[in-house]
């Protein structure tokens, strides 16, 4: 039985159309029709609120504090890709910094998500290339130590697989898997109608939920028959 290599080079990746469409919808809307699930730890956050990252997973597994497989994934990845470092979470040393994202603004990737540290803030406010990391650390990272590239790893606590569709926000990051992310955006379309019709309700006055009142009776916080 033959071994996966370290590094895969070829993946299938979710489809440009699809990101494009995915890019149109907040992170929660996404998260909603995907099952409230897939969405990554708080602790992964965009440098600058307004940031939005939008891709295909282009999954990068790191020992805590070295970078050296991040060098290599920048190199092998595609345009539009958007890279997924599992960095342990760690927050001892910074991953990445001005240098490494300037090269992956230049090369057209789709964002870098790292759960991990990260450094030069100031900077990468002024650089304009969405980037969302678990926390910022002045020390620098060892290139020494393998890795892998484009195999599953978990990141912010969420699975995530090369190709899978990743959509980042203010809000945080959400990870679909690539065969169920198209059939995501029709319910997406169709959720964003309902939350407009519901502010344009609330507008009205109509600030009841209809569905409340058998949640809460489901619940056995209201008797049949009951009412608010």
């Amino acid at each position: 039985m033959s071994q996966l290599p370290e590094v895969i080079r070829e993946f299938d990746r979710v489809s440009p159309e699809v990101v494009a469409q995915a890019k149109t919808f907040q992170a929660a809307i996404l998260a909603d029709v995907a099952g409230r699930r897939g969405t990554m730890h708080a602790r992964v956050a965009p440098v600058e609120i307004n940031m939005i990252a939008a891709g295909p997973a282009f999954t990068v597994e790191v020992r805590p504090g070295d970078n050296l497989m991040i060098h290599m994934a920048i190199a092998l990845a595609k345009p539009g890709d958007v890279l997924v470092i599992d960095g342990k979470g760690d927050q001892t040393a910074a991953l990445m910094g001005t240098l490494m994202l300037s090269a992956c603004k230049k090369l057209n990737l789709g964002g870098v998500i790292v759960d991990g540290a990260i450094r030069d803030r100031l900077e990468l406010l002024d650089l304009g290339f969405p980037v969302f990391s678990a926390g910022f650390n002045p020390a620098g990272p060892t290139k020494y130590v393998p890795g892998r590239i484009n195999h599953p790893i978990s990141a912010g606590g969420t699975v995530v697989n090369p190709g899978d569709l990743i959509v980042g926000d203010a809000d945080g990051v959400v990870v679909i898997e690539r065969l169920k992310a198209p059939a995501m955006m029709a319910l997406a379309v169709k959720k964003v109608a309902d939350e407009a019709a519901r502010i344009e309700a609330i507008a009205r006055g109509e600030l009841e939920s209809k569905w409340l009142p058998a949640a809460l009776r489901a619940a056995g916080m209201l008797k049949e028959g009951e009412t608010l």
